[in-house]
């Protein structure tokens, strides 16, 4: 699969059915020896309060996607999992 296939499709998280944010929006994390994909960073969504704090990104890993559709790239990641609910500044 090539990165042009991914940019567009909106993530969605299947455990709370949360749209996580789109492939075009992200970054991806790249093993710089096998040229494999580790993880998706999507920025945080804006919102009036994140204006006065510090933009924080989400980390996906790759081994958390389940299924890649035409629209959409389904992943499961529930409250347990610790880079869901934590998220770090760049």
């Amino acid at each position: 699969m090539r990165l042009s296939d991914l940019v567009g499709k909106e993530i969605v998280n299947i455990t709370s059915g949360a749209r996580l944010g789109t492939v075009g929006d992200s970054d991806l994390v790249i093993d710089e020896v096998t040229g494999e994909i580790d993880a998706i960073i999507l920025p945080a969504r804006n919102s009036l309060v994140g204006f006065w704090t510090d933009r924080q990104h989400l980390l996906i890993p790759w081994d958390s996607i389940v299924k890649i559709g035409a629209e959409v790239v389904i992943v499961e990641l529930d409250d347990t999992y610790p880079n869901y609910t934590r998220r770090f500044p760049f």
